[in-house]
């Protein structure tokens, strides 16, 4: 009887050791994917905020802008359709449109938009920006 209680003892142990093994191992693993999967969001978030901060510039600047500017921003735009929020989605949109409505506005000058800074200039990545904020926080 205590060797079949022994061999019992070591299969139990030996059980338990492997299973712990293996649940760690699957944390390690799921913690490896989020920070990977936080890693591409900033990723793209960085690029779009790159690519729309340059096109609005240009924007002020220009009452036109050529078409692969905007595939650009849009392709961006696109996969991070795939990954993020709703509520970043709505925040890019709008930003996108805003800066696409600057284009149908008089071009700015420097005077202007040193009088637009000091009254509370439009910004039109705010939004998107703390929308993302919140985001990568809950990764």
């Amino acid at each position: 009887m205590s060797a079949f209680a022994a061999l019992v003892g070591t299969f139990v142990g030996g059980i338990t050791s492997i299973a712990t093994s293996w649940l760690g191992q699957q944390r390690q693993t799921r913690e490896q994917r989020r920070a990977r999967d936080k890693d591409e969001l900033q990723a793209l978030y960085k690029q779009f905020i790159f690519d729309a901060s340059k096109l609005y510039g240009d924007a002020l600047e220009h009452n036109t802008t050529e078409i692969a500017k905007l595939v650009d921003i849009y392709a961006t735009l696109n996969r991070m359709r795939v990954l993020s929020s709703p509520k970043v989605i709505a925040a890019a949109d709008n930003a996108l449109q805003m800066i696409v409505a600057t284009y149908a506005k008089d071009n700015a000058t420097f005077s202007t938009i040193r009088q637009l800074i000091s009254h509370g200039f439009p910004d039109p990545l705010r939004a998107f920006s703390e929308a993302c904020h919140e985001e990568l926080k809950t990764h």
